[in-house]
């Protein structure tokens, strides 16, 4: 499905702690002569939530890449256990996919029964249970590609909770999104961290990752690894974005202003949703009636960063 998809990988696999569902011990990964992520070691527990946050090329979608076995280590292991269902960057809309969303949804059962294997009363009870979790159950007979950006990222979170991960993956799942599906959407990273399975998703929102259990700071290297309150802080931010800092009545935001890869009406780097709104940008507003206005809400943002922005 291009950048925007749900993928079920498979990683090298070594028998873990029942507490873990990955272990990664001096990964690192290079392209030609760059370091993408310098060598890094940690441990992924059950239930939990982690977000990584850092500036465009900090290592975000390497390091689940790596964690999704989409890419290998040049040194070090990475040992995972399985299922691992990624959902890629939601960049795109896939008019052109000629599937119904029900057929989306069945894929989520492939790395268990196979592109040709029937599905078992399990199979089709995983594929109901996600479907009513993303509240897409009412879309299963329309066509996959003629849904909203929203709706369409919403079907493919529900097809990698049908595989029935231990290790979900999502690479900035909410961004660009209606707001009803960014509630939905992190409503279930949570639910499913209930459940007992890992969740680690990346993203551009300092309020999306206060609602993780742990941050991972990253800047080429894992720069800081803790609790929200222990990583979200002014001297570590400043350090990963190289002092780029906006300052106001207590809180911190954090912008990125170079090397944006974001297409029209995405918030910068870090910054929270409305604050996308307070910048002299121009956009093409002429967006197509598929969209369901999923840019109208993003004014609203779900936390209590004030928008009043000072000291540039």
């Amino acid at each position: 499905m291009a950048t925007s998809r749900s993928t079920i990988s498979a990683t090298s696999s070594v028998p873990l702690p029942t507490n873990l569902t990955a272990r990664v011990v001096d990964a690192c990964v290079h392209y030609g002569d760059l370091t993408a992520l310098a060598p890094s070691t940690f441990e992924l527990e059950r239930g939990t939530t982690i977000a990584l946050v850092g500036a465009n090329g900090s290592g975000k979608t390497t390091l689940i890449s790596l964690l999704a076995g989409l890419i290998e280590s040049a040194d070090g292991r990475v040992d995972a256990a399985h299922p691992v269902a990624l959902v890629a960057q939601h960049r795109h809309h896939h008019r052109w996919m000629p599937l119904s969303v029900d057929e989306v949804l069945r894929m989520g059962r492939y790395g268990e029964r196979g592109l040709l294997g029937r599905l078992r009363a399990h199979d089709r009870a995983l594929i109901d249970a996600a479907a009513e979790q993303l509240e897409v159950t009412h879309l299963r007979r329309r066509p996959f590609g003629d849904l909203s950006g929203g709706q369409q990222q919403r079907v493919l979170v529900a097809q990698a909770l049908a595989s029935d991960p231990a290790l979900l993956l999502l690479d900035e799942p909410i961004t660009g999104l209606d707001l009803p599906s960014q509630l939905r959407i992190l409503d279930v990273i949570a639910g499913a961290a209930d459940d007992g399975r890992t969740v680690v998703f990346s993203t551009h929102h300092l309020a999306e990752a206060r609602r993780a259990d742990r941050v991972m700071l990253l800047a080429g290297c894992i720069l800081a690894d803790g609790t929200p309150g222990d990583v979200l802080v002014p001297t570590l931010l400043a350090e990963a974005f190289g002092g780029r800092l906006i300052r106001d009545d207590g809180s911190t935001v954090v912008v990125d202003e170079h090397g944006h890869d974001h297409g029209p009406g995405e918030p910068h780097e870090l910054g929270p949703h409305h604050e996308f709104h307070l910048h002299d940008h121009h956009h093409d507003h002429d967006h197509d009636h598929h969209r369901d206005q999923d840019h109208d809400d993003q004014q609203h943002d779900m936390s209590a960063i004030p928008q009043q922005e000072t000291d540039r």
